[in-house]
């Protein structure tokens, strides 16, 4: 009999666990029922939902992944690349009513979810794992490849070149991997660094459907044709992302390149980093001839026999110093670029290769771990650098894949949050968080000490060589040279922001490729100018999947934009936010846009016979969105008197829930590019048991009859955001009059007590009380809460709507003190809390990222946020929260006594 509260109680996550099997009996009952009688493959299942909530969701949306991993635990444990064409090839064949993108991006998870199981369940060593994971990509490229080849040649005829005897011969293609793929060691959500070679210039035989061209001109195409199967977007999707940015001369590049050109490139004009590059590089589809003739010809000059070994290290560390590592960590630790993390390791290697590999073709291996071995081989790192290196790099890399498969995502940043960083240290199979963070500290000290180690070297040689250095020449320690346009760090990153701002650093890191610096497009765009750009990023002739990825990369481009110039200090914190406001506004008319096209498909009479309005709360209500604010919506709809009309009731409440469904999906689902906003819906009338969206009278008869007080307090601020104009300026103007009356009958001290008694109920189940120094400027007493249960308790009991455009807190303070509500004692102490903790949230959010609480133990965080708030230290912000916390409570005493 399976023992399944002992299985589940033994996992690191048991509640997803159970939820995930909750779900799978509903959805599933006959697959549920085969997976109880299986006690091994209920194991192996429980622990994927217990680690990864992707894959939850992936078991859920496609139960015969259950089938196939029985079928797998009698199989193989390592699949090599042949196995995985031959996999690839019947997992086609049965899926050929699906695009073969999708596909791919299919087998790809499938594939995934395997390996991670081997990972979770330390069956391999992360070697092991790292390899698999980049025969997968191999064999997907490989197919992609095949696939296209096939494509090409109907249109054109195969490719041919002439050999020294003038007889025609075909020309030949080379997938050339870089990175982490080039050396094996990709990880579960990497882009993969690619370079195009083909073999010789020539013409098509021309028997194709369109005739003869170049063999350039076939190739550029053909990597075109590659990069789509293998990275174009689909709601599912992508299988991989796609970066050719180190291809040779960057993005002005042409795709491919023969191979005369690349090695004459490589000889003549790259620079020291771009050499450096190809230490990781090898073929991963095609002819691999092509690559090894590339290999031999153009080594010498990434490994040079009479290299400088103080040159070499320079080189490395220049490249280091680009990524401003230390800066980046004020949002969390980085395990990939942090101090003592990966990148430490891997430039370790990679610059004592290209000190000594020139005379030691030993050491010329792309593999980080061999690599190590074989420089302690040669005595570059002693035995306990060598120890200390390997664990350190098997500990950061369990732990990045972890964080990435928890939801797909290509994350290296510890969470912040006590609970979400306890869950990962459980996941690393440690008892207690406190083991986990001293096991982290102890491998990046130790990384971090050899690592310093071996660019001493360089400091020594960067002080001598200055006293020589021709003038107007800076030394680099202390001025690393900005990055140019073809180099991996593509924007000039301005040095005094990202220090202070990681993330921007991250959202300038991310921008889509021929994406203009944010600074060079002088003042930002006014509302109407957002709204065009997010709208014509949606196309009705794409499909489904280019319309979601177009509209999260312009979204990205803009919220880029406003940030920049906001970190800048180009505009305010107040037109920060209401331009971001505006992005949201825009955001949400071209997501309706997205849905209504795709429930046309099947509801097209229906959306011809409703209105659709969407009504913004909380800081989008007040218009005073920050950055990785949620987005709290109420979606209404009125069928003006047709669902009179031939019983189309039924039809016309499914039309508006799909259309409902694709609006939130299109904002809030997540993709490749990522996502646009947490949506927030649980307001709506009945809360997660009512319908995703309202008729706009029964959200009426709702707020009029049945809604709670705290329903009232809670949509005081409601607004109009999108949809049809007119139904969302009624809509709201209807409500808002339904809320204030109901407000004015209620006895003030009944609407007193229970505005009270919410608010501490939200304090006692939101606020952190077990650090006394990561204050909760939201939650905790004193917080934003206060300030915001207060005013709208005055504007319930008083009758104050919200007037005019400006609906913030502080305009709101004014009003409630001009109307009398609020004494010149009581509004001071709270215009002034109001004002510094709303920009202390600003700050928190530009610094930090998502979080309501006050990192005590980012000492560089706080230091940036005081400096930016005009004081002298932490401990004076401190200071001054404190004094503010004590009267904003005592206000928001008084005026709920």
């Amino acid at each position: 009999m399976i023992k399944l509260e002992t299985i589940i109680s033994d996992l690191p996550d048991p509640a997803n666990a159970s939820r995930f099997l909750e779900r799978f009996a509903e959805l599933h009952p006959r697959d549920h029922r085969r997976l109880m009688a299986d006690e091994a493959v209920l194991s192996d299942v429980l622990a994927l939902a217990s680690f990864s909530p992707l894959i939850t969701q992936t078991l859920l949306q496609s139960p015969e992944h259950v089938a196939w991993l029985r079928r797998r635990r009698s199989a193989a444990a390592v699949r090599d690349k042949d196995e995985m064409l031959e996999s690839l090839a019947r997992f086609s064949l049965t899926s050929s009513q699906i695009e073969p993108h999708v596909q791919l991006a299919r087998f790809r998870r499938r594939e995934l979810m395997r390996i991670f199981l081997r990972d979770i369940r330390r069956l391999a060593t992360i070697a092991e794992i790292t390899d698999e994971i980049s025969t997968l990509a191999d064999a997907i490229l490989e197919h992609a490849l095949r696939l296209a080849r096939q494509e090409l040649d109907n249109r054109y005829g195969q490719p041919l070149a002439t050999d020294a005897r003038g007889r025609k011969t075909p020309a030949e293609f080379c997938i050339v991997s870089l990175g982490k793929l080039g050396s094996r060691e990709l990880n579960y959500s990497s882009d993969i660094d690619l370079l195009f070679i083909y073999s010789d210039d020539g013409m098509t035989s021309g028997s194709g459907s369109r005739g003869s061209v170049t063999n350039r001109e076939y190739f550029v195409k053909l990597a075109e044709r590659v990069i789509k199967l293998v990275g174009e977007a689909s709601g599912e999707g992508s299988a991989y992302r796609v970066d050719l940015r180190l291809r040779p001369n960057g993005r002005v590049g042409p795709l491919a390149l023969s191979l005369e050109e690349t090695v004459r490139y490589y000889e003549a004009t790259a620079r020291p980093w771009e050499r450096q590059v190809l230490i990781r590089s090898r073929s991963s589809a095609g002819d691999a001839g092509i690559f090894k003739d590339f290999s031999t010809r153009v080594e010498a000059f990434v490994f040079a026999a009479d290299q400088d070994v103080a040159e070499a290290l320079q080189n490395v560390l220049l490249s280091k110093q680009k990524i401003d590592l230390e800066q980046i960590l004020a949002r969390g630790f980085d395990v990939k670029l942090g101090r003592g993390g990966i990148r430490e390791i891997e430039f370790i290697a990679q610059a004592l290769q290209l000190a000594y590999g020139g005379r030691d073709n030993w050491i010329r291996s792309p593999h980080t771990l061999i690599t190590l071995d074989r420089l302690h081989d040669r005595r570059r790192i002693s035995d306990a650098e060598l120890t200390s290196l390997t664990e350190a790099y098997a500990f950061l890399r369990q732990t990045e894949h972890i964080l990435q498969m928890e939801n797909g995502l290509q994350t290296h940043t510890l969470p912040n949050e006590p609970d979400k960083r306890t869950l990962l240290a459980r996941k690393m199979r440690f008892a207690e968080l406190s083991e986990f963070e001293a096991a982290l500290e102890h491998h990046t000290t130790g990384v971090h000490a050899v690592f310093k180690r071996v660019f001493d070297l360089v400091a020594i040689e960067a002080s001598d060589a200055a006293v020589t250095r021709p003038a107007g020449e800076e030394t680099f320690i202390n001025s690393p040279p900005t990055a140019s346009a073809t180099e991996p760090i593509d924007r000039e990153l301005n040095d005094h922001l990202i220090p202070d701002f990681p993330r921007l650093a991250e959202l300038l890191a991310a921008l889509p490729e021929n994406t203009s610096d944010p600074e060079s497009s002088g003042t930002p765009a006014d509302k109407e100018a957002i709204a065009a750009a997010m709208l014509s990023a949606v196309s009705e002739h794409d499909p489904l999947g280019k319309q979601l990825a177009d509209l999260r990369r312009e979204w990205h481009r803009q919220i880029t934009r406003i940030i920049y110039l906001d970190a800048a200090g180009y505009i305010s914190m107040a037109e920060s936010k209401r331009l971001q406001t505006a992005l949201a506004e825009a955001s949400i008319a071209a997501a309706l846009k997205v849905s209504e096209r795709q429930t046309a498909h099947r509801f097209s009479r229906e959306l011809g016979l409703f209105r659709t309005a969407v009504l913004g709360l909380g800081k989008l209500g007040s218009g005073g969105l920050d950055l990785d604010s949620d987005l709290d919506l109420i979606i209404v709809y009125t069928t003006d008197g047709h669902q009179a009309d031939e019983g189309l009731e039924p039809d016309l409440r499914l039309a508006a829930a799909k259309l409902a469904e694709g609006f939130v999906n299109a904002l809030s689902g997540m993709t490749r590019e990522g996502s646009l906003y947490r949506v927030d819906l649980r307001l709506r009338p009945f809360g997660k048991d009512g319908p995703l969206a309202t008729p706009a009278a029964a959200f009426e008869d709702y707020m009029a009859n049945r809604a709670a007080i705290w329903e009232l307090l809670a949509l005081v601020k409601l607004r109009g955001v999108g949809g049809d104009a007119g139904l969302a300026r009624e809509a709201e103007h209807r409500v808002r009059k339904i809320i204030h009356s109901r407000g004015r009958e209620i006895d003030p001290a009944k609407l007193a007590t229970e505005s009270r008694r919410i608010r501490h109920r939200l304090e006692a189940e939101k606020a952190d009380r077990r650090s006394l120094r990561d204050i909760d400027i939201k939650y905790g007493e004193g917080g934003m809460l206060d300030i915001y249960f207060a005013l709208r308790f005055l504007q319930l009991r008083d009758n104050v709507p919200d007037k005019g455009p400006d609906r913030s807190t502080g305009h709101t303070l004014q009003q409630l003190m001009e109307q009398g509500s609020l004494s010149d004692e009581l509004f001071r102490p709270l215009m002034a809390g109001y004002n510094f903790l709303s920009r202390l949230d600003h700050e928190l959010r530009l610094t930090v990222g998502r979080t309501t609480r006050l990192p005590h133990a980012n000492k560089k965080a706080l230091e940036v946020i005081a400096r930016r708030l005009g004081l002298r230290s932490p401990e004076e912000l401190y200071e001054h929260l404190t004094s503010h916390r004590i009267a904003i409570r005592a206000s928001f005493d008084r005026i709920l006594e």
